[in-house]
């Protein structure tokens, strides 16, 4: 019984380390992607991708975006890497908060070499404007950019001043008109900080134009800014993202469902010889 016990007592404690030990294996394996992916492009590669991540046991999805803490680790890593070596960003990401995202794009732009930003599938928000801040911006073939026009709260900035505009000012509440103030600084500042990312890249007229694109509300907050889109609107994007990225990008689960809502047999397909001669 002594023994059954002891087992028992060794189990629940191998199955606690367990999730402990699958993270550090995970992790590993990402920090080998990220060195050779370094060696390939000669560069500092620095990963912003946020998933809700969870261990198998007692752990809980946590919906990450673009935080203080972000920010401190990015700016971290670019002191670390010389002025004259590039750096190549994956970012994955819904946003986040103006002051975190703002600190990474300025330190972005001061970055005396190439900036290369990397979107495998989507950089909304706060991480399209750090996208503002690069010299080249590389998106697979269906991935997205956002505007980055500012939200108060649950309403964007640029809705609040037109809903405000159309009442008598007798009609409206001292609490929002005060918002309607916030909501027209919140707009001004942030139109002036995308031209000051894009000057000199783009000269005043065109970061001017670019600016007041993804900034006045012409969009809702989660417009998808297609590649296309994106090269009319002055942004410097290509496509052929390196496939490294996409392998990266495997090593970043999402939290496992108890029923999966997508499944397919995980590898390539060829046409057959035969199928495509139309035999």
């Amino acid at each position: 019984m002594d023994n059954m016990w002891s087992f028992f007592w060794i189990f629940i404690i191998v199955a606690s380390f367990m999730p402990l030990l699958q993270q550090k294996i995970m992790q590993a394996k990402r920090l080998a992607l990220i060195r050779k992916l370094e060696q390939k492009r000669n560069s500092r590669v620095i990963t912003l991708i946020h998933r809700q991540e969870t261990m198998k046991i007692l752990g809980f999805p946590i919906m990450r975006y673009i935080d203080i803490n972000d920010s401190e680790d990015v700016l971290r890593a670019i002191r670390l890497t010389p002025e004259d070596m590039p750096i190549d960003i994956i970012i994955h990401t819904p946003g986040g908060l103006a002051l975190s995202t703002e600190q990474i794009a300025l330190a972005l732009k001061r970055h005396k070499a190439q900036v290369t930003i990397c979107v495998p599938h989507y950089a909304m928000s706060g991480g399209t404007l750090i996208c503002l801040a690069a010299n080249e911006v590389i998106l697979d073939e269906n991935a997205v950019l956002g505007p980055v026009d500012p939200q108060l709260g649950e309403f964007p900035a640029a809705s609040i001043l037109r809903a405000v505009a159309k009442k008598e000012p007798k009609d409206i509440e001292d609490r929002t008109m005060i918002l309607a103030d916030v909501a027209e600084k919140a707009l001004k500042q942030m139109r002036e900080f995308v031209k000051v990312l894009l000057v000199p890249r783009l000269d005043e007229a065109k970061a001017d134009e670019l600016a007041a694109a993804m900034t006045e509300g012409r969009w809702t907050h989660d417009y998808p800014i297609t590649h296309e889109e994106a090269a009319k609107l002055g942004i410097p994007v290509s496509l052929n993202l390196p496939e490294e990225i996409y392998q990266l990008m495997e090593l970043f689960p999402q939290t496992a469902q108890q029923r999966p809502s997508v499944q397919f047999v995980p590898v390539p397909y060829k046409r057959s010889q035969q199928k495509e001669s139309g035999k």
